[in-house]
This record gives structure tokens, C-alpha cells and sequence, in this order.
């Protein structure tokens, strides 16, 4: 209990190498509590603490605390602020469930002039109020220099001065002030011709100006409306309705260990030509000894097979066979939990109502991998009206599947020897104690639930804290993903 405890505590805040641990921020422990860590006095006082706010975790998890049946398993409660900073400190993504991607670029040489030089795709790609800020400026500041300069022409030719003079040929008639060369300027620039300013024969340099506010104003209008229809139409939005599961899944399909995930697209115009690829965010050393913490692992989604491309009109799981060249070969269920990785999903296609690419991304940490889990299905046929029914409501749910505790390397060399694997329905109880553990099961849940802040059903606490039960697991989210490792941590007691 004390080594797993260790372990998990110097994974989330870091190596325990002095007479006192790294802690969090004081305002994340205790439910909102300021905690002196300067009075701890050695690593077993600091987990005898760790192993109370584990406790005490479970503890508000069955007062609503961490909602454990919500999608997603969302933190409720007055702590939920606290709670969710204290997750986010356990899981940093390098892309977000929606797909943004969480990287600062810094310290970047001549940052400026490279945007500049890609001028369009930088005016593109800003906010939409500095967007709309910009088109109203260029005509706007279009206006008023042109105003100016039609001014300086009057008044250069002497209209300014002989405005009451019915005998005075102007450049431009009725231009009395500044205001009314500023109103001219508007409809020379966008062709309105209300008819009662007007250029004449009197100055060339009229004329020319006029000719050149024109062209302006035409070339002025076609790059403000292209970028502002440009931003309108692009297909980033168009990710916003394809779906990605919640959990990603490992199980046994076909014989073979599978890791399984599931996207769907809610719209009926199809996404043309979608394929999907997927790769492994994970440290790597290489044989020179150097360290890459970043490196990609390919994982194969069936390219060769032509599983890859999709026909999206219904919800698709997509399977990543689990061989040799499988970054998770040797990979156990034990290992699943300790492994720091990350696996990011890329899906690409056609918008068919437009004709332009979009991708939509997503990802899945250690924890968000079920191990012994399969989809549920969505597809169901009605007799009534002869169609299909796709129920997305059960989009992210998983049902538990018989599936071997070993990794899939062990279970090819144990298929080869002609030996058996334990099989259970998740990777965190052995069937061989399955049965010592629901005879006491009853009595630990009453222990742990004494040392709560009020009393509770055993049954219930049983329901909130346990995410490998048989009988109650249907979907992957009966406890807060966030809080999985410290369930798991009861386990081990």
C-alpha cells in the first residue's frame, strides 16, 4: 500500500527526495484546506497523510463530491474548482479532447515578418473581433484619407474660397468642407451616385483621383470580404459535430488483443473520403542513450487492410490490432496505469456540402483506457417505419468483456505453449481472488466508510467507488476518470 501510494504521489507531484514531499498547492488538498507541509517530519508521516486524503477522496466521492455517474464522471460540490485543478495537475494533454492543441511557441526570430509575409492566412486565422475590427478600419481609414486629399484638391484650386460664386467652375461641385469631401469620397469609393457631388472637366488631378479611388475601393472590398467569407467557410467548425468515445478500449476480438475506439459524425451530410490514423506520444531512449521525451509511435489503425477509411454514415469502433509492431505489446494491465503516454486520433476527410478538408482530433491518456472493455452497440432496426436507429446516447458506453490479464506478447508466447490465460473483466481484479474479495468486500467498504463525515449504505459506496464490477458497470464513467488511480490504490490495501 505504501510503495503504490509512493508511486502514484511522485507521479503527480514529483520525486519525494528530501525529509518532506513535494505537495500541490495548499488550496488543492483537504477540500479547499490550508496545509502546512513545513511541519511534516519524514516521508512516512507525509504518506501517512497522503493515505487519509486518499481515503477522504472516497469519502466525498459517496456525498456527490466527484460525480461518479454523470458523463464524464464531473466534479460537483462546492470543492469542484479545487478538485478540478488538482486533476488537471494529474493529466497534462498535449491535445485536448476537442482538439486543441496545448503548445506555446516561444522565442521565435523574425516572428513578425513571417506572418506578415503570409499575410492572408494570418488574417484568417485571428480572432473574430480583431477580424471585424480590421474591416472596419481599412474602410474607415480608407474614407477619411481620400476625404483629405479630395479637400487639398478644393482647396488648392481655390472652391473652398469661392463657394457662394455661381461664376466659379470647381473641381468637384458642392464641396463646401471638409464633411462634404469626406460624403464624396464614400460614393466615388463604393459607385453610390446620389448625383449632387460630382467631378468636372476643371482638374485633371480630379479626375485622376477619381480613377484611382475607384480601382482602390473595388480591390479594398474584394480582399475584406474575401477573408471575412474565407473564415466564414472554413471547415474547422465542421469537427465540432464528429465525435470521438469518451475511453478507449482493450480487449480480445478475433482471437487477438485489440485496442478499440469509437467515432461517429451527427450530421446526415457525409464526410467524403474519411480516413483515420492515430499516433503514440511516449518518452523514448534511444541505443546512444539520449532521451526523446516526445517521440511518435506509429499505431497501425488497418492501414494495409483498408480499415483506415471509413464510411461514416453510422457510428464506426475502430479496431488497432495489437502485434509486434504495436507500441502496446508489452503492454500489461499493470503497466497500463504506470505508463505515461498519450495516444492522439486524427480523423481527415471531404465536407461534402463544401468540398474543403477537415480534421478533427482527440486523445486518450493511461486513464482513459479500459482495460477488458467493449462498445456497446447503437444500431438497432425499427419495424415500424423499416429504419435504422442509431442511439447516441450510448455513444461512450462499455460493457465488460472476458478479456486476459497479461499483455499480448505474453498471451502469444502462452497461445504458442498451448497454456490458458486468466481471464477476468478488468485489468485491475484477479479472477483468482475475485471470490475472497467479494466475501470481503462488505466489511471493507464498511471501514472505509466510517472514516467518513457521515454515514452511508454499503451498497451504494460500493456502486460510487467501484469502476471493475461485474454486475454494475455499463458505461466508463460510474467514478470521475480523474480519480481512478486512487480507487485503484483501495485495491492494493
Amino acid at each position: 500500500m505504501q510503495a503504490v501510494l509512493k508511486q502514484i504521489m511522485e507521479t503527480s507531484y514529483g520525486p519525494m527526495n528530501g525529509p518532506t514531499a513535494s505537495m500541490p498547492e495548499p488550496d488543492l488538498l483537504d477540500n479547499g484546506k490550508v496545509v502546512d507541509t513545513s511541519k511534516r517530519e519524514s516521508k512516512d508521516s507525509f504518506m501517512e497523510y497522503a493515505q487519509r486524503h486518499v481515503r477522504k477522496t472516497i469519502s466525498n466521492s459517496s456525498r456527490g463530491v466527484v460525480g461518479g455517474g454523470g458523463a464524464g464522471g464531473g466534479v460537483q460540490g462546492p470543492n469542484r474548482r479545487a478538485n478540478a485543478n488538482f486533476s488537471k495537475r494529474m493529466r497534462r494533454r498535449l491535445v485536448y479532447k476537442n482538439g486543441e492543441v496545448n503548445i506555446t511557441q516561444t522565442n521565435i526570430r523574425k516572428r513578425r515578418r513571417r506572418y506578415l509575409a503570409d499575410i492572408f492566412t494570418t488574417l484568417v486565422d485571428i480572432k473574430w473581433r480583431y477580424n471585424l475590427m480590421l474591416f472596419a478600419m481599412a474602410f474607415t481609414l480608407s474614407w477619411l484619407i481620400f476625404a483629405l486629399i479630395w479637400w487639398l484638391v478644393c482647396f488648392s484650386h481655390g472652391d473652398l474660397d469661392n463657394v457662394g460664386n455661381q461664376s466659379w467652375r470647381p473641381c468637384v461641385m458642392e464641396i463646401k468642407s471638409f464633411t462634404s469631401a469626406l460624403l464624396f469620397s464614400i460614393e466615388t469609393q463604393h459607385t453610390i451616385g446620389y448625383g449632387f457631388r460630382h467631378t468636372t472637366e476643371e482638374c485633371p488631378e480630379a479626375i485622376v483621383l477619381m480613377m484611382f479611388q475607384s480601382c482602390f475601393g473595388v480591390i479594398c472590398q474584394a480582399l475584406m470580404t474575401g477573408i471575412v467569407f474565407a473564415k466564414l467557410s472554413r471547415p474547422k467548425k465542421r469537427a465540432e459535430t464528429l465525435m470521438f468515445s469518451k475511453s478507449a478500449c482493450i480487449c480480445k476480438q478475433d482471437g487477438d488483443m485489440c485496442l478499440l475506439l469509437r467515432v461517429g459524425d451527427m450530421r446526415k451530410s457525409q464526410i467524403v473520403e474519411a480516413h483515420i490514423r492515430a499516433v503514440l506520444i511516449k518518452k523514448k531512449i534511444t541505443k546512444e542513450g539520449d532521451v526523446l521525451p516526445l517521440y511518435q509511435f506509429d499505431v497501425d489503425l488497418g492501414f494495409g487492410e483498408g480499415r483506415d477509411r471509413l464510411f461514416l454514415v453510422w457510428p464506426v469502433i475502430i479496431v488497432h490490432k495489437i502485434d509486434q509492431d504495436s507500441p502496446f505489446w508489452e503492454l500489461s494491465p499493470e503497466d497500463l496505469y504506470r505508463e505515461q503516454f498519450e495516444l492522439i486520433v486524427i480523423l481527415e476527410g471531404i465536407v461534402e456540402s463544401t468540398g474543403m478538408t477537415t480534421q478533427a482530433r482527440s486523445s486518450y491518456l493511461p486513464g482513459e483506457v479500459l482495460w477488458g472493455h467493449r462498445f456497446e452497440r447503437l444500431v438497432t432496426f425499427q419495424k415500424e417505419n423499416g429504419q435504422y436507429q442509431i442511439d447516441f446516447s450510448r455513444f461512450h458506453n462499455t460493457i465488460p468483456v472476458d478479456t486476459p490479464t497479461c499483455s499480448a506478447k505474453e498471451l502469444a508466447e502462452m497461445t504458442a505453449a498451448g497454456q490458458t490465460p486468466d481471464q477476468t473483466f478488468c485489468a485491475t481484479r484477479n479472477p483468482d481472488d475475485l471470490e475472497d474479495e467479494e466475501e470481503d468486500e462488505e466489511e471493507d467498504n464498511t471501514s472505509l466508510a466510517s472514516k467518513s463525515d457521515r454515514s452511508m449504505d454499503s451498497d451504494a459506496f460500493e456502486e460510487e467507488t467501484t469502476f471493475c464490477n461485474k454486475s454494475s458497470i455499463t458505461s466508463p464513467v460510474n467514478v470521475g476518470p480523474q480519480w481512478r488511480n486512487f480507487f485503484k490504490v483501495e485495491e492494493f490495501d
